[in-house]
């Protein structure tokens, strides 16, 4: 076992930094047609609606100490363990990875699209395929296959270092992927030419993010390993 946290409680303003987190993951969680919408035209009524029934409830379940980062207690304290994982855990890391994985699946299909016959397909990609991945993501913890989802927490010391691997591969990534989208049109290029860029930048971007990520040179990536996976078998 490896000790993974020396706290005996988590301090008030640790457990209300995770707050913002946990707000963001399920304000952009719905699909169709309200993720689209913010990631394309930027929040209108409609958000701020359910942005507010966010607040309520995560706010309500933070006090509550019954969201990952806000509990009184560290869950887990030691690497390699068997403990069950808890509900709200399984909840809250199965929607992160939806957030993490889905738009970016989608943004790429859509560029390999732009590719091949020059449309941008993205509005019905969020559509029509969104939530196909979503329900895929949410199939993979049924199966016990999702990290930080799995029914038991044993493998946490490398689940929780890939969890950051796919977020700081996929995040900022996704905002050079933003950036490219809107300086676009100040670049004096056809369709077909932009497309090729913008699909050159998103494959750049994600192989140097991902490989700094697997190297453990970026925050939280470091991977601890327990039983027969820690001996190289």
């Amino acid at each position: 076992m490896k000790q993974a946290v020396f706290r005996e409680r988590n301090k008030r303003y640790y457990r209300v930094l995770h707050t913002p987190i946990w707000i963001w993951v399920f304000w952009v969680l719905p699909g169709w047609p309200l993720t689209y919408d913010l990631y394309a035209h930027g929040p209108d009524r409609r958000h701020w609606i359910w942005l507010a029934m966010i607040l309520v409830v995560v706010a309500w379940r933070g006090l509550a100490g019954r969201l990952p980062g806000c509990e009184p207690r560290p869950y887990i304290t030691h690497y390699g363990v068997h403990q069950p994982n808890l509900a709200y855990r399984v909840v809250c890391y199965t929607a992160a990875w939806i957030d993490i994985i889905v738009p970016y699946a989608l943004n790429l299909i859509g560029l390999v699209v732009a590719n091949i016959n020059g449309r941008w397909l993205l509005k019905e990609l969020y559509q029509y395929v969104y939530y196909p991945l979503a329900l895929a993501v949410v199939l993979a913890t049924v199966l016990d296959w999702t990290p930080r989802a799995r029914r038991d927490t044993f493998g946490e010391g490398a689940e929780r270092a890939w969890f950051y691997v796919a977020i700081w591969t996929v995040v900022p990534t996704q905002v050079i992927n933003w950036g490219a989208w809107r300086f676009g049109k100040f670049m004096d290029l056809a369709p077909m030419p932009l497309a090729r860029v913008r699909l050159v930048v998103c494959l750049l971007a994600t192989a140097f993010f991902f490989l700094l990520g697997y190297t453990q040179k970026l925050p939280r990536t470091t991977r601890h390993y327990e039983g027969v996976a820690a001996a190289g078998v």
